[in-house]
């Protein structure tokens, strides 16, 4: 069982009851992206007024029925009071035969649920899918597994790595927010029908007179009934061209790191720098650059985008974000490896796109513009946001990236456009580190040798988000236009 199979198992031990799943007319993509999250406070907002309202209409009827009941009890303690009388004897009919019956069968409860309900049904457009629940938990999976976070302390709100007696606290929250049972059920079961229906059989076995659990153990039933391939469908996970399973010990390493380089700066071929690339466009205003690694050659430039800049950036991408896709022999589609919203932007959207191909252009001494450069395209992490190890130039002569009848992507050029409180560094696996998420700076390397072979160690990830909203933005160039750039060369070490 893997650290992920565990987390679940034992969080469904923690649980002590279990919500029950609900489907979804289309793939929820709330989870996928943190701009999209912070949207779905505006309609809990709104809910929070309707339940407001039905709150204070639920109040003033209980006062009523208080002020019933006070009567009525006072009416059978007061052992003087005669049936005789022939005033209570009519009020005490009455009673049971109209009052009583409006106290059970109340319009005006009817009207404040109603009302509720009403209220509700306006709002459930614009409410996150079942499907959103799922991707969350295994989000959380997800970072309980490459952080190695403890599980108990994970529930109680703590972002703790315990390796035996060796405690790393990964981020203190403000204010600490635990899970309830029934969040720690949900997420030991997101997205395993079959093994929900494992771990609801087991749970029977302990309370067997739970009845939440038994409706449960029908429903999963029939779910596999009606969906016999979706144990298969489950097990099954697209992956990029690359030897997963070999890497992913380092991958999770170096996510560890969270970007730390401990030796770094004790390594004297590394430096920085105040670079020009000898162009008049960076004469007055050089770029701060930091070298940080040789081979494969990347470098960070710092400051490279304002505050006001990144804001705007993300600013007009925000409208237009869609679920991320990778490429897949000819077809592009949403899997899990890759959770995050993108957009394209064409650089007649706004003049800073403009500036910033130039920006590019006079730092890389590359041609950065259409068709020799792909459009400016800007990413938003979702919950857990993450991009398992891959490589950003095409290794397959069928990828869409040769739609562009440009060659192959040639360079990189990242720009971090907001800051994170953990996690979300960018990992190189086989060049062995990481860097870390710095706000407003750019991070360039080549993804191909001069020879126009791929750079097997350019081989690299989005490490999972652990608290915070990352977005950055891709500029990759291609390889034609760029020939008396960048000269080729027949030595495959160049």
């Amino acid at each position: 069982m893997g650290p992920a199979a565990g987390l679940a198992a034992l969080l469904a031990v923690l649980a002590l009851g279990a919500g029950d799943p609900a489907g979804a007319a289309a793939r929820g993509d709330t989870f996928s992206a943190l701009t999209s999250v912070a949207r779905a406070l505006a309609p809990e907002r709104r809910l929070l007024g309707l339940l407001r309202r039905y709150l204070r209409g639920e109040e003033a009827r209980l006062r009523d029925l208080t002020r019933f009941y006070d009567k009525v009890l006072s009416l059978h303690e007061d052992s003087a009071t005669p049936v005789s009388n022939p005033l209570l004897a009519f009020t005490l009919i009455k009673r049971l035969q109209s009052d009583w019956r409006n106290v059970v069968h109340s319009l005006e409860a009817s009207e404040n649920i109603r009302a509720l309900k009403d209220g509700y049904e306006k709002v459930e457009q614009d409410l996150p899918a079942f499907e959103d629940v799922e991707g969350a938990a295994r989000a959380l999976m997800r970072l309980q597994d490459v952080y190695m976070l403890n599980v108990k302390g994970l529930a109680r709100g703590v972002f703790q790595r315990v390796v035996g007696s060796a405690v790393t606290d990964l981020y203190s929250p403000r204010r600490l927010f635990s899970l309830t049972a029934d969040d720690c059920f949900q997420v030991g079961k997101a997205g395993n029908v079959s093994c929900a229906l494992s771990l609801s059989r087991e749970f029977l076995l302990y309370s067997p007179d739970n009845k939440r659990m038994a409706r449960n153990v029908l429903k999963y039933e029939k779910l596999l009934a009606e969906s016999p391939n979706q144990v298969v469908a489950e097990a099954v996970i697209q992956r990029p061209n690359v030897p997963h399973l070999q890497t992913r010990d380092i991958y999770e390493g170096l996510c560890q790191t969270l970007g730390s380089q401990p030796t770094h700066y004790q390594i004297p071929s590394l430096y920085c720098s105040y670079e020009t690339n000898s162009s008049p466009y960076l004469l007055l205003q050089p770029v701060r650059k930091e070298v940080i690694h040789l081979e494969p050659y990347v470098v960070l430039y710092h400051d490279f985008v304002s505050d006001v800049e990144a804001q705007k950036i993300r600013g007009l991408a925000e409208p237009w974000l869609q679920r991320s896709v990778v490429a897949s022999g000819e077809k592009q589609l949403p899997v899990e490896y890759r959770i995050s919203k993108s957009a394209w932007l064409k650089d007649t959207v706004d003049p800073l796109l403009v500036t910033l191909d130039h920006r590019i252009g006079a730092l890389t001494g590359l041609d950065v513009q259409t068709p020799y450069a792909e459009y400016l395209q800007v990413v938003n992490y979702g919950i857990g946001g993450h991009y398992e190890p891959h490589f950003d130039h095409a290794t397959s002569p069928t990828s869409p990236l040769y739609r562009m009848k440009s060659g192959n992507r040639v360079a990189t050029f990242m720009i971090y456009l907001s800051s994170v409180e953990a996690g979300g560094a960018t990992a190189f696996i086989y060049a062995n580190f990481s860097v870390p998420v710095v706000k407003n700076a750019a991070l360039f390397w080549w993804n191909l040798h001069r020879s126009g072979e791929g750079d097997g160690d350019t081989l690299h990830a989005g490490c999972p988000v652990l608290v915070g909203d990352k977005w950055v933005a891709n500029k990759w160039i291609h390889e034609y236009g760029q020939e008396f750039r960048r000269p080729c060369s027949s030595s495959p070490k160049d």
